[in-house]
């Protein structure tokens, strides 16, 4: 009698937690790059919009980058900023895009997420807060996370490939 009990109660509780709109995080931060929703959804696509600017999260090996091997730069999709280097990938088995750290420090900030009875680290693009994904402590050595990240809120160009105008125009604006 008791487990029917507690399997109703878990699964009101697991129920409202998923259907709840709130993130949970706390994020009063003001990034350099400010936009409307209106603004973002016309330079990202639909899939884009709901993980950068939504805190959206794709399918497991469903991702144009979890499986890639080639070398070079992964790029926020939002702004064209620099954030993780192939340098840095490994293979989680997770499904999604791994990095055992970001490319330079200030790339990402990490923030509390307390969303959907957890607690967990989402990381956003230090340019404009945008989500990429979450990192976790159980990634390999030198640091020993691991930065799960979404393909679709990055844009990889390989080193013999010329970056998109999004990443041109961020190096522009942002080179020392």
């Amino acid at each position: 009698m008791r487990l029917p009990l507690f399997l109703a109660l878990s699964l009101v509780y697991f129920a409202a937690a998923c259907q709840s709109t709130s993130k949970g995080k706390e994020d009063n931060r003001n990034y350099p790059i400010q936009k409307t929703d209106s603004e973002w959804k016309e330079i990202l696509n639909s899939e884009q919009f709901r993980i950068l600017r939504q805190q959206g999260t794709e399918r497991a090996f469903t991702g144009e980058y979890w499986d890639n091997k080639k070398s070079g730069i992964y790029y926020s999709a939002a702004t064209g900023q620099p954030l993780f280097s192939s340098e840095h990938k490994f293979k989680s088995g997770t499904g999604w895009p791994s990095f055992y750290k970001p490319i330079e420090e200030g790339a990402v900030i990490e923030i509390v997420d307390n969303s959907y009875g957890m607690v967990r680290t989402e990381v956003v693009d230090s340019g404009s807060g945008s989500h990429l994904g979450h990192v976790f402590n159980d990634g390999p050595e030198p640091t020993g996370l691991r930065y799960c990240m979404n393909s679709a809120s990055m844009i990889f160009v390989a080193e013999d490939e010329e970056p998109p105008a999004i990443v041109e125009e961020w190096e522009k604006e942002h080179s020392k």
